[in-house]
């Protein structure tokens, strides 16, 4: 029985260890997600640029920049140029697909050609993982020279999806571990209550745990509640040292303050009580604790 209980001890002990060590890796998987987001994010930008200079090159621009890609939303981008320029579509979708091949998030996405006056859109596709979806129209038609701005929205994969809501999802059930390791970890206090219909046998006394009665030569003593879980933690380990701090941790740990007279008080109250039989002893041990001495004592458990 003690075993388990011990093994109780050891996890309350450990508890905040392994919360300290959840918290931990939630922050770590935090910035991990972060820093990956941040990375991928900055390569698809260099890839949505290179398409921009591509894409002035095939109209003859080999002098205006390309402006800074724009992040509209988390999966959405705008390429806009610094001059007028013309593009054939069919080499728009050739070159789009060629860079973003080499993005593994730019699995399914759809391109918007904006007209930059009127916001209308001059030309759009859509490129799908499975390419019997792409939607793609009007290749052979070249469009006039005039100011466009590209925007490319991306759908977001599986895996990205999977480790947001994963990691959003892990909090609850890491608090919930947490709570219910700190519910099982927090050691039971000993009460004779647990034990109303047993009777212990120690030397030639009997150990009355419902009714609080020590028997010893068919006198009755009673026992206060204290002195019945201190009798019930000796008489489960006869013959066995047991430690003031796990003395004073099972009996008085959940009513606040531990005062270290106290248990010498209920000791020496404890021991009057069990004089009269010479088989039964509570003995010091120095430095240490104290032990229950019996010759012939028995528990029933």
């Amino acid at each position: 029985m003690f075993n388990i209980q011990n093994l109780i001890l050891g996890k309350r002990k450990n508890l905040f260890g392994l919360l300290l060590l959840l918290l931990v890796s939630v922050i770590c998987a935090a910035f991990v997600i972060e820093d990956n987001n941040d990375f991928n994010g900055s390569r698809r930008e260099i890839l949505l640029r290179k398409l921009g200079h591509e894409l002035l090159l095939q109209s003859g621009d080999s002098t205006s920049r390309v402006l800074p890609v724009k992040m509209i939303s988390e999966y959405e981008y705008q390429v806009g140029f610094e001059k007028d320029l013309t593009f054939k579509p069919a080499l728009l979708v050739n070159t789009t697909r060629r860079l973003l091949a080499k993005d593994p998030q730019a699995v399914n996405y759809v391109v918007n050609v904006l007209n930059c006056g009127s916001s209308n859109v001059t030309y759009g596709f859509a490129i799908s993982k499975n390419k019997k979806d792409d939607i793609v129209a009007c290749i052979g038609r070249e469009q006039p020279k005039a100011c466009y701005r590209i925007n490319i929205k991306f759908k977001p994969t599986g895996n990205t999806v999977a480790n947001n809501r994963y990691f959003l999802g892990s909090l609850p059930f890491l608090a919930l571990v947490g709570f219910i390791f700190f519910k099982s970890g927090k050691p039971q206090r000993v009460s004779a209550d647990n034990h109303d219909n047993e009777v212990l046998t120690l030397g030639s006394a009997s150990f009355d745990l419902k009714n609080r009665k020590l028997i010893i030569k068919q006198k009755a003593t009673d026992l206060t509640a204290t002195e019945s879980r201190l009798l019930l933690i000796f008489a489960q380990s006869p013959n066995t040292t047991i430690e003031r701090s796990r003395l004073q941790k099972e009996i008085w740990e959940d009513e606040g303050v531990i005062v270290g007279r106290s248990l010498d008080m209920f000791i020496s109250k404890l021991r009057k009580k069990l004089e009269p039989d010479p088989d039964i002893n509570i003995v010091v041990i120095r430095g240490k604790g104290y032990k229950l001495e019996t010759n012939s004592g028995k528990t029933l458990l």
